[in-house]
């Protein structure tokens, strides 16, 4: 079983994004120990740090190896583990294309699926706090759902160093 919250950000004055849902999942084996109100911000800010200026949805999910190890061989064909999967509901280049928007007015993102385990292990090898691994992988996350790509070296150079960016945006934060 798992437990879910829906949290309606609330959003600076200064801020661009109009309003933002992000759904949050966590498995019920992990439920203590993680905040999901803390979980929110993160992608709140990497939202705000990426000047989304619409209505937004994201689901973030935080699960098994077993489960993302699940999802990686059902739907991208690898057997195997891994630490975060983004699947997008944008379609490249939606933004700019005649895509009619969906009745609700909601640009819905996609998902964000995070092994905790993993993340322990990376943290771990990182010498850093579990806490900041579990924000750079929502960081690696949702900068998939805006259409960032790590697949060729190129993209991977650009996504490395917004990831960076936002780090250094949100850092202060996660204290």
């Amino acid at each position: 079983m798992s437990s879910f919250c829906t949290y309606f950000a609330p959003i600076p004055a200064y801020a661009i994004i109009v309003s933002v849902e992000i759904n949050v999942l966590i498995d019920d084996r992990l439920g203590e120990c993680l905040d999901a109100g803390w979980l929110q911000s993160v992608v709140e800010q990497v939202l705000i740090a990426q000047d989304v200026s619409s209505e937004a949805e994201v689901g973030l999910v935080i699960t098994s190896q077993e489960r993302v190890q699940q999802l990686n061989r059902n739907y991208l064909g690898k057997d195997a583990p891994t630490d975060v999967l983004a699947f997008s509901m944008l379609s490249a280049g939606e933004e700019s294309s005649s895509f009619v928007p969906p009745p609700d007015g909601v640009t819905h993102l996609g998902e964000v699926i995070i092994s905790y385990p993993q993340a322990v292990i990376q943290a771990a090898e990182q010498g850093h706090s579990i806490k900041k691994e579990i924000a750079i992988l929502i960081i690696h996350g949702v900068l998939h759902l805006l259409g960032y790509g790590d697949e060729k070296p190129e993209p991977k150079r650009q996504m490395t160093a917004k990831e960076r960016e936002i780090m250094s945006y949100i850092e202060s934060r996660l204290k």
